[in-house]
């Protein structure tokens, strides 16, 4: 077998290095080898915070017109290499090609966005503040926070990375961006996209490496204003109490087990695809999953009927075959606690509907296929816990209260689903739906204009529209006596 190639990990101070810890990056579709990054540990943390320091000092000055123009030139930059992205995204995460022209897409969106966030700021920069005395007069200032430390995870590659790393940049602040060390490759990229935006030396550090090497001296150095984490709830709770020594600011998009409400004035046809799309893009992957199908009784059984056959219709495949619906698993972690949870539900009297194993003339990768339960115990852990995979739990409700309590009953908020339709009738059931996010009728598209997080215990915080720009700001109100 050939030797695979030896990457640079880090991008400290506007270099390339290799660091002294390697990791190796598997294709999820085939089990193979595809790469060696030469990633960091806290030494290299202390280089990428040190180069941050140095940064900081120039890009926090400069004007919301030249971080707009950067912005923009990384945008640009991304739209260029669009297809050799695409293919480092199917390739390390497992996605199928249209699901990574989404991403990249998605990506190129949120620096113009931002970009356009950022030509805003000089104008609105001392705004004056209305008073009741005229003895005084007062001005408001938003400045960057400081050094922020990005930390960010395996299953959107650049997605999840352009929702911080944009308004950061936009803010004025500089950056230490820690990618998974699962899907390294699609971020490397991309920072050699920025590496050659004119973005000021510092301003931009990567340092790959793991969680314990990396992310926690991260989360624990004074020197860093904010940190902003998106990953588990069991790791966000570690990454609050590392930022907690030195009360920092903190950001986190943790978990979701949403639902979706198919009421009973519903399409059927497209309750099937919604919840085929909300359970199983990106192979369920995604804190986003509405994996928990709420449906009214009249429509239960006929609903049951088309969404098997629909989901047995899906082709899984290699991502980058042409005719592909879902593909790979992330890696063989992801693959084996799937299959844990698959035969937990199993072992506690769920109704295997369809799926549940290897689809035929797959022997290799970590492929799942499309999964659908019935008669789930609401007390098991397939029906309370993040799968993040591509399993559907379905029940149904005999009035829409009981469905709204069932969706709501969660320790976690982050969206919801809703088909009906009385339009505003669904807009009185997606009121009552305790989620930072609903969508009526419609696939989960995100736009960079509308918020990202949610309640309880999925967020911290909001990504996104302005309030992901605000995220990154200090206020500073100047009071002086006329």
């Amino acid at each position: 077998m050939s030797a695979q190639p030896l990457l640079n990990g880090l991008y400290i101070d506007g270099q390339w290095l290799a660091g002294s810890e390697h990791l190796q990056v598997i294709n999820p579709s085939t089990e193979g080898v595809l790469a060696q990054v030469a990633g960091g540990g806290p030494e290299a943390v202390e280089q990428a915070l040190c180069a941050a320091s140095a940064g900081l000092a120039r890009w926090s000055h400069s004007s919301g017109a030249e971080r707009a123009a950067v912005l923009r030139r990384i945008a640009a930059g991304v739209a260029e290499r669009r297809e050799q992205l695409m293919h480092l995204q199917s390739s390390n995460n497992g996605k199928p090609q249209f699901e990574a022209a989404m991403d990249v897409d998605d990506v190129i969106a949120t620096f113009e966005y931002y970009a356009g966030l950022a030509e805003g700021l000089d104008a609105a920069q001392d705004a004056n503040v209305a008073l009741p005395s005229e003895a005084f007069s007062a001005r408001l200032r938003r400045e960057p926070c400081g050094i922020v430390g990005l930390i960010v995870p395996w299953n959107f590659p650049m997605v999840t990375t352009a929702w911080k790393l944009a308004p950061a940049l936009a803010a004025g602040c500089s950056v230490v961006l820690k990618p998974s060390e699962v899907t390294p490759l699609p971020e490397l990229e991309l920072a050699a996209i920025i590496a050659g935006s004119g973005l000021p030396r510092g301003v931009f550090n990567l340092v790959c490496g793991t969680g314990l090497a990396v992310g926690a001296p991260l989360a624990a150095d004074p020197r860093v204003a904010k940190i902003s984490f998106t990953g588990s709830n069991a790791v966000g709770v570690q990454v609050m109490q590392r930022a907690a020594e030195t009360v920092k600011g903190v950001s986190l998009e943790l978990g979701g087990k949403s639902s979706l409400l198919v009421l009973a004035d519903a399409d059927l046809d497209l309750a099937v695809e919604l919840a085929c799309g909300g359970g199983f893009f990106n192979a369920g992957q995604m804190c986003s999953a509405t994996s928990r199908v709420l449906v009214a009784d009249e429509l239960a059984d006929e609903f049951l009927l088309r969404l098997k056959a629909r989901a047995e219709a899906i082709r899984v495949a290699d991502p980058f075959d042409p005719e592909v619906e879902m593909g790979a698993l992330v890696n063989q972690a992801q693959y084996r606690r799937v299959q844990a949870h698959i035969e937990e539900g199993l072992n506690v009297g769920a109704k295997l509907v369809c799926g549940g194993g290897r689809p035929a003339g797959l022997q290799q990768g970590y492929f799942i296929q499309p999964t659908v339960f019935t008669e789930v115990p609401l007390d098991s852990a397939l029906w309370r816990e993040e799968i993040f995979g591509p399993v559907l739990c379905v029940r149904s409700f005999s009035n829409e209260q009981q469905a709204i309590e069932m969706a709501n009953d969660s320790e976690f908020g982050l969206v919801a689903s809703v088909v009906g339709a009385d339009a505003a009738h669904a807009e009185q059931v997606a009121n009552a739906l305790q989620a930072g996010l609903v969508w009526i009728n419609a696939p989960q598209v995100i736009f960079p204009q509308t918020a990202w997080g949610g309640y309880k215990q999925s967020s911290i915080g909001r990504e996104l529209g302005p309030w992901g720009l605000q995220a990154f700001q200090e206020i500073k109100h100047v009071i002086r006596a006329r």
